[in-house]
């Protein structure tokens, strides 16, 4: 077998020179650092928008996407983000939550700026239930560049599989079991569905908006970024917090080298320094 038989030309025409404009644009766009082995990927993540805009190729895309509306390129945002999340994840950092708001005062101020489909915040909202019996006056923030991603948080509907793992109190409290047509569904309750207030936000938005919060849960977001990028980004997450706020990270992600702006304060948990 040739070469060229084992590797096919893909059914558009795409070539290294049109994955090197995708990884400067979600870069510029959104901050995300492409690894230069996700060739693949971007094909498979943007081949359907180019099917069903007619482009015969990446290069016609990528020409046509530089004049493109504000939708256009939340569509290729939106490709290329990932999503991966789940219920609770990391435990110990909801149970660290739930002692500072058993210290708290009223109004408590969290931002989960990662929220993709929702787990996260929602997590956070039952930790804020459980902890203080109601809302407490918690403000729950919750944002996501990924606009579809955010659709699926606001509608707070999950496979069954994805809330096994919770238990059984926590499934009467705080899920409608979905019938009929709905079998094999979830849906959070009105009370943990309605405390986060969810928005669209780009983490390289030129201006951040908003009161200091006193926690901030970013976890499994720097590992996307460049360095130069990450240190844009914890400076504002640093200005967003209140003195002594606390940053909640992903367990792959160590910031001890910006000592300057967070201390560790606990297992991927930091507390602005300053």
């Amino acid at each position: 077998m040739t070469a060229a038989a084992a590797q096919p030309r893909p059914e558009i025409a795409y070539e290294r020179q049109d994955f090197e404009r995708v990884r400067s644009l979600i870069h510029a766009r959104a901050g995300i650092a492409l690894h230069p082995g996700k060739q693949n990927m971007v094909y498979g993540r943007l081949a359907r928008v180019l099917r069903e805009r007619g482009h015969p190729s990446f290069r016609s895309y990528l020409d046509a996407l530089q004049g493109a509306g504000e939708p256009d390129w939340q569509e290729f945002v939106n490709c290329l983000t990932t999503n991966l999340t789940s219920f609770f994840r990391e435990p110990h950092h909801f149970e660290l939550l739930a002692g500072v708001l058993r210290e708290a005062k009223p109004g408590l101020r969290i931002w989960s700026c990662a929220a993709s489909t929702g787990e996260e915040p929602y997590s956070i909202a039952m930790t804020v239930l459980e902890t203080l019996g109601s809302d407490g006056g918690v403000q729950l923030e919750a944002s996501d560049i990924d606009t579809r991603v955010l659709a699926a948080a606001r509608a707070a509907v999950y496979p069954l599989e994805a809330v096994r793992g919770l238990g059984e109190a926590r499934l009467r409290r705080f899920f409608e079991r979905g019938v009929g047509g709905n079998a094999g569904k979830v849906r959070l309750r009105a009370q943990a569905r309605t405390l986060p207030a969810f928005r669209p936000f780009n983490l390289l938005a030129p201006q951040w908006d908003g009161p200091p919060c006193d926690a901030i849960f970013c976890r499994n977001v720097m590992i996307y970024f460049d360095a130069p990028t990450q240190r844009r980004v914890l400076e504002r997450l640093h200005r967003r917090l209140h003195p002594g706020g606390l940053l909640f990270a992903g367990h792959a992600e160590n910031f001890s080298q910006h000592g300057d702006l967070f201390e560790l304060a606990g297992r991927t948990v930091y507390r602005r320094a300053r």
